[in-house]
C-alpha cells in the first residue's frame, strides 16, 4: 500500500495492487517526518483493465490522482487497483509525503484511539467498524465481549474493536441523542444502552410509548451468560400503578397537564384554571366540586337573580337558600376573571379524561423508591398519557435531586439523599417539539442546559431530530445516528454532528444496526455495528408468523372440540352449531367446521363418506 496523487494536510490517497481498502478502517502512514500519523478510510474503489481509471469522473481519480499512480509505477489501464481515500485523525505542519507505504496499526498503535475504558469500566455497545483485520492483536480482556446478531444466522462472533462508552464522561458531556427511521435498529440500539445501563446500575426513569421495553426474555444464544435484569427494572402502568399526587401540582403543572389531556388550551381556559385553582390547599375533589359548582352557578345565573328577587325566595328551604347563595358567592368572585361556562365546560371535559384514566388515583412514590435501589424504571403508556406524566414526574425528580445537591453544597441539613438519575424516552420529539409547546418541554430544556451540575441526564431517541426542539438538540453531547433517509433530517444531523459529507452521504444506506457514533467524549465519529441484545422485545416476532400460528392454534383448538362429536353429518353441524361455540368459548362460522373436517379428511384423521343427506364424517 502506497500514498499515491497529491496529499495535503487533512487528506491522502492509498493505492494497493493486492488488497482492497474497507470502509471505515484506520491506516498507518509510514512518514517518519509526522511521527507516522494515521488516517481513516472514508471514499474506497476498485479499478481493472475492463473498467480503466482513465475512463472514471470522480474525486478518487481526479488527473492529479492518475499522475501520482503513474509515478509510482501503477499501470493504470492494464492491472487492477484498488483506491482508498484517508482522512488523517490529526492535521499536519505539512502534507505527507508521496510514495510513502502504508499499513494496518496493531493494538497498541490504536488503543488511545478507540478505547478509553475496559469493558467492566463503560457500556459496551458493539464492535468499530473497519477494525475486523486487526481484531487478531486484541488482548485476551476485550475478545468476545460484544458478539453480534445477524438475521438468519442468530449470534455471531465479535470480528473487530469493542466499542466501550466512557459514561463517566458524561458529567463533562452529559446528554445523549439517538436517531434513525423506522427498521435502523434505533430502538435495538436504545435497548442495547439500557441493558449496559442496568449492568452498571445506573438509576433510570424511561417513557416507553410502544410496550418494548421489558428485559424479561433472554436471548436465544444466551441462555448460558444468562445477566439477572429481572431484578434490575421495574415496569408500571401510567395511571394504574403510578399517577400524580394532584395536592403536589403548583398551577403551571395544572395548566400543562390539561394541556397535554386535549391539545392546546385556551388563553381564557389558562386563566380560569389559574383564577379557581388553590394550590397546595386544593384537593382533586375540592377543586373538581367548585369547577363543577362554578358551572352549575353559570347555568343557572337568571334563575338564581330570578329567585331573590322574587316572593319565592323565602318559600326554599335552608338547604336550597345555602345552595343558591354559595353559587351566587363564586359568581361574584370568579365571573369577571373566568368570562363564560364553555371555558370551564373545556377545563371539566379535560379534567374529566384525566381522572377516566387514573391519573390522579397514585403518585410517583414507588418510581423514587426504585431509583433508590438503582433500578431501571419502565413507565408504559399512550403517548398522549405519557406527555401528561412525563413532564410531572420529571420536574418532581429532578427538583429532588437538585434540593439534595443544593443541600450539600450550602451545608442545609434535613434533605433527603437522592441518586443521580438518567431520563430515557423514545419518540423525543412528541415531548419536547420544536416550534411549539409542550408539557415536559420546559423541564427537559431546563435538564438539558443546567442537568449535569446536578447529575441529571438525558436519553432521547427519534425517528425525526428535526422535528426535536433546536435547544435541546444542541445539548445532546453523542448522538448515535442509525439509518436516516429524510434530507431535513439528515440536514439537521449535519449541523449538530461532526459527520463529514462522505459520512452524511452514507446515512441513507446505512445497514440496520449500525450507526455513526459522533460523542465530544470521543472527539471525532466512529461507525460502530450495534452488539447483540442479550433480552427479546415483546415485538419480536415477525407479525406474519404470528398470524400464521394464531390461525394454527385456532384449528387445533376447534379439532378438539369437534373430535368429541364425531361421527358428524351436515345436519348435526347446524344442529349442535351453539354448543360448539360454547364449547370453544368463541364464535365459529358453520362453514369454517366444514372447511376443517374436510382438511382433516385430507390429512387422514378423519373418513369421509357420502350418503343421500350429505356427506358425513367418521374418526379413523
Amino acid at each position: 500500500m502506497q500514498v499515491v496523487g497529491y496529499t495535503t494536510q487533512q487528506h491522502v490517497f492509498i493505492a494497493s495492487r493486492k488488497r482492497k481498502f474497507n470502509i471505515n478502517e484506520i491506516l498507518v502512514i509510514e512518514d517518519d517526518r509526522h511521527n507516522n500519523p494515521k488516517g481513516e478510510v472514508i471514499e474506497t474503489q476498485s479499478f481493472n483493465r475492463f473498467v480503466p481509471l482513465s475512463t472514471e469522473k470522480n474525486a478518487l481519480v481526479d488527473e492529479k490522482v492518475l499522475q501520482g499512480l503513474r509515478q509510482v509505477g501503477f499501470s493504470i489501464d492494464e492491472e487492477e487497483i484498488n483506491l482508498a481515500k484517508v482522512r488523517l485523525l490529526e492535521e499536519l505542519s505539512s502534507p505527507v509525503k508521496v510514495g510513502v507505504s502504508a499499513r494496518l496499526p496493531v493494538f497498541e498503535e490504536v488503543e488511545n484511539l478507540f478505547l478509553k475504558k475496559r469493558p467492566e469500566e463503560g457500556l459496551v455497545l458493539g464492535v468499530i467498524q473497519g477494525t475486523a483485520e486487526i481484531a487478531s492483536t486484541l488482548p485476551e480482556d476485550l475478545r468476545n465481549v460484544a458478539p453480534l446478531y445477524q438475521k438468519d444466522q442468530g449470534i455471531l462472533p465479535q470480528d473487530g474493536f469493542p466499542f466501550i462508552f466512557d459514561y463517566a464522561e458524561m458529567d463533562s458531556y452529559p446528554h445523549i441523542g439517538i436517531f434513525g427511521g423506522s427498521g435502523s435498529g434505533k430502538s435495538y440500539g436504545l435497548r442495547v444502552f439500557l441493558e449496559e445501563i442496568m449492568i452498571k446500575e445506573i438509576p433510570t426513569i424511561v417513557f416507553d410509548p410502544h410496550y418494548e421495553m421489558d428485559f424479561s426474555q433472554t436471548a436465544s444464544g444466551f441462555e448460558d451468560k444468562v445477566v439477572d435484569f429481572k431484578s434490575r427494572f421495574v415496569t408500571l402502568m401510567a395511571g394504574k400503578d403510578v399517577g400524580i399526587d394532584f395536592t403536589e401540582l403548583s398551577p403551571d403543572d395544572l395548566v400543562g397537564i390539561l394541556k397535554a389531556s386535549g391539545g392546546n388550551i385556551s388563553e381564557a381556559m389558562d386563566n380560569a384554571v389559574r383564577s379557581i385553582f388553590e394550590p397546595q390547599k386544593d384537593t382533586l375533589a375540592s377543586f373538581t366540586n367548585r369547577l363543577s359548582s362554578l358551572i352549575d352557578a353559570f347555568d343557572n345565573e337568571t334563575e338564581i337573580k330570578r329567585l331573590k328577587n322574587s316572593d319565592n325566595w323565602s318559600k326554599l328551604d335552608v338547604r336550597e337558600k345555602k345552595r343558591y347563595e354559595y353559587l351566587e358567592e363564586l359568581l361574584l368572585k370568579y365571573k369577571d376573571k373566568v368570562g363564560h361556562a364553555s371555558t370551564l365546560k373545556g377545563i371539566a371535559w379535560r379534567l374529566n379524561k384525566l381522572q377516566r384514566e387514573g391519573i390522579f388515583t397514585k403518585d410517583i412514590s414507588e418510581i423514587e423508591n426504585s431509583l433508590q435501589q438503582r433500578k431501571l424504571v419502565v413507565v408504559r403508556g399512550s403517548i398522549w398519557l405519557l406527555k401528561v406524566f412525563a413532564g410531572f414526574i420529571a420536574k418532581k425528580l429532578y427538583n429532588k435531586r437538585r434540593a439534595y445537591r443544593d443541600a450539600l453544597h450550602t451545608g442545609k441539613t434535613g434533605e433527603t439523599g437522592f441518586p443521580p438519575f438518567i431520563i430515557v424516552t423514545d419518540e423525543a420529539h412528541n415531548f419536547a417539539p420544536t416550534g411549539f409547546d409542550a408539557p415536559a418541554k420546559g423541564v427537559f430544556k431546563e435538564i438539558a442546559q443546567e442537568g449535569r451540575k446536578y447529575g441529571v441526564f438525558l436519553i432521547l431517541a427519534t425517528q425525526r431530530p428535526s422535528l426535536l426542539d433546536d435547544t435541546i438538540t444542541a445539548q445532546l453531547n453523542t448522538k448515535l445516528v442509525f439509518r436516516t433517509v429524510r434530507s431535513t433530517d439528515i440536514h439537521t444531523i449535519k449541523e449538530e454532528t461532526d459527520i463529514t459529507s462522505e459520512e452524511g452521504a452514507r446515512l441513507p444506506y446505512l445497514s440496520s444496526g449500525t450507526a455513526f457514533i459522533s460523542s465530544a467524549i470521543l472527539g471525532r465519529t466512529i461507525a460502530v455495528r450495534i452488539r447483540a441484545a442479550r433480552t427479546t422485545s415483546p415485538h419480536s416476532q415477525n407479525p406474519f408468523d404470528e398470524l400464521q400460528e394464531w390461525a394454527g392454534n385456532g384449528d387445533d383448538k376447534l379439532w378438539s372440540v369437534l373430535e368429541d362429536y364425531l361421527p358428524l353429518s351436515g345436519d348435526q353441524i347446524h344442529l349442535y352449531h351453539d354448543e360448539i361455540q360454547k364449547k370453544l368459548e368463541e364464535p365459529v362460522d358453520v362453514n369454517k367446521i366444514f372447511t376443517l373436517l374436510e382438511e382433516m379428511e385430507s390429512q387422514g384423521k378423519v373418513k369421509k363418506e357420502d350418503t343421500p343427506f350429505g356427506p358425513s364424517y367418521h374418526k379413523v
